[in-house]
């Protein structure tokens, strides 16, 4: 059901949008009702006290119409504000005035020596006439079974009662007590302004759940159609097409996704492209030497070539078997390289002494074309951190580029020097140099200068590629520096042994 992140989300903001009006409307309907009734016992205690001084001011005043007109206006207005039902009740619990009594409450309970109603539960008015209790409130319940009675089934069963003594000061400053004073007020009538507001607060949640519903909707139709987006341009790029890009330009959590998105398709259709280049080189290499050896082998079965010249091509045959021999383990190494199954071995050694046997290494190469060798050494051993074997390898390859692009008699210059914690090694050459626009290309894999095809008769393709990944492999840099006709500059960087002189 809920299979869609849209799905999700709408049910999540319903869901949290229902729970919290329920907690706020359960919280709202029992405080509220705690409140109201707390509310109403104050208004009942302040009725009840104006009745008791207005009752006091009869007593004292018995005879004057104006007092007893006051004292019943007193008590009608006082009912009618509180919405209650107010008796004057005697010490003895006779019922002296109420503002509403049913007709069957006086047949059942009227005590017929005086015609006045009597209280039939002592609990009803004891404490209070006694003046044991200085005020007297029933929150709840039928006052002791009296509103029990069918008359007051109109009203329910349940009741707010608040009561204070009737005090009486006589001229010698003797108080005494005359009865009590009572408020009578159904429970359901709290109920009902409880419910009043329940409603309006009901009302209130409807109104802003469809507003919350409409924006929770818009929001999550805001979050979830990028990331359709997103989905459907992964499909296409799994199926193949590289081209696919996001037009998201949001600058929250989604868009910085697509932007990654983005660079993970362009890195991707870089990638195609290099390994549909690298297997269109590598069958061109592998191509060629192959069909000359194919070519000379069967012109020599087949008697094409004459015997005399037989070891001329078979020395050819080979150049090119040893070339092929050369390409596969160039090939093997920089797979190895950027798989990372070649470990580097960290050590400090003299790089001064490492560029020496390089150098002797390919001595009949550099006699052979009577170049000279210029090796500038800031001191005469300069140590580094890193891995001998690997940094040979990319010495050798970087003084063999050199001498094979450089003419006959021409000069090579091998620079070592110190700058801060690194350690500096250039070797340059007054070749033929590198044309601009291809000074990023030449450490791709296979990757050969038109000026170059015609001078490279044995390389593979390989060996900048590979210089590339040792330097990166030791977390150094390596730069290149050309112009055409003056020659080309190879410049990297090693780590200074740790303890070495600055």
């Amino acid at each position: 059901m809920f299979r869609s992140i849209f799905s999700r989300l709408i049910f999540l903001f319903i869901s949290l949008l229902t729970i919290s009006f329920l907690i706020t409307g359960a919280i709202l309907y029992f405080f509220l009702g705690d409140f109201l009734s707390d509310k109403k016992v104050d208004l009942l205690e302040r009725g009840s006290e104006e009745v008791s001084e207005a009752f006091e001011d009869f007593l004292q005043n018995p005879d004057s119409i104006l007092v007893q007109i006051y004292l019943e206006r007193i008590i009608n207005m006082s009912s009618a504000y509180t919405d209650s039902i107010v008796w004057i009740v005697s010490k003895d619990g006779h019922i002296y005035f109420s503002s509403y009594m049913p007709q069957r409450i006086k047949m059942k309970y009227v005590d017929e020596k005086n015609g006045f109603v009597k209280l039939p539960d002592e609990r009803q008015y004891k404490k209070i006439v006694s003046g044991q209790e200085q005020l007297m409130k029933l929150i709840g319940g039928d006052f002791y079974g009296f509103f029990r009675d069918e008359a007051f089934s109109s009203f329910g069963y349940s009741w707010l009662t608040v009561a204070r003594p009737l005090r009486y000061t006589d001229t010698n400053g003797n108080t005494s007590i005359f009865g009590a004073v009572y408020f009578h007020t159904p429970i359901p009538e709290v109920q009902k302004a409880r419910s009043t507001v329940i409603g309006y607060f009901t009302i209130a949640v409807a109104i802003s759940a469809l507003v919350s519903i409409v924006l929770a909707y818009l929001f999550s139709l805001r979050i979830t159609r990028p990331l359709k987006q997103i989905k459907d341009a992964a499909r296409i790029i799994a199926g193949g097409e590289f081209q696919k890009r996001l037009d998201i330009d949001t600058k929250d959590e989604i868009g910085q996704l697509a932007t990654s998105f983005n660079q993970m398709a362009f890195e991707l259709e870089h990638l195609e492209e290099m390994r549909r280049g690298f297997i269109a080189n590598v069958s061109h290499e592998l191509r060629t030497p192959m069909t000359s050896i194919r070519g000379f082998i069967e012109g020599i079965l087949d008697g094409t070539i004459p015997p005399e010249k037989q070891k001329d091509y078979l020395v050819i045959v080979r150049d090119e078997t040893l070339r092929l021999n050369r390409l596969v383990n160039d090939l093997l190494d920089l797979a190895k390289m950027q798989s990372g199954e070649i470990k580097l071995n960290f050590k400090t050694f003299n790089v001064n002494e490492l560029v020496r046997r390089s150098i002797i290494k390919l001595e009949n190469q550099i006699i052979e074309k009577d170049l000279e060798i210029h090796a500038d050494f800031e001191s005469e051993d300069i140590l580094v951190y890193a891995d001998p074997d690997a940094i040979e390898r990319v010495m050798m390859n970087l003084l063999h580029n050199a001498i094979k692009f450089t003419g006959e008699k021409g000069k090579i210059n091998i620079r070592i020097f110190r700058q801060k914690d690194k350690v500096l090694v250039s070797v340059q050459d007054n070749g033929v140099g590198i044309e601009r626009d291809e000074l990023d290309l030449i450490w791709e894999r296979f990757y050969k200068s038109d000026k170059s095809r015609g001078m490279d008769k044995t390389g593979t393709g390989l060996g900048l590629a590979i210089i590339k990944n040792i330097i990166n492999e030791h977390n150094q840099d390596i730069w290149v520096e050309s112009e055409i006709g003056k020659g080309t500059k190879f410049t990297f960087t090693l780590e200074k042994s740790r303890g070495s002189e600055s």
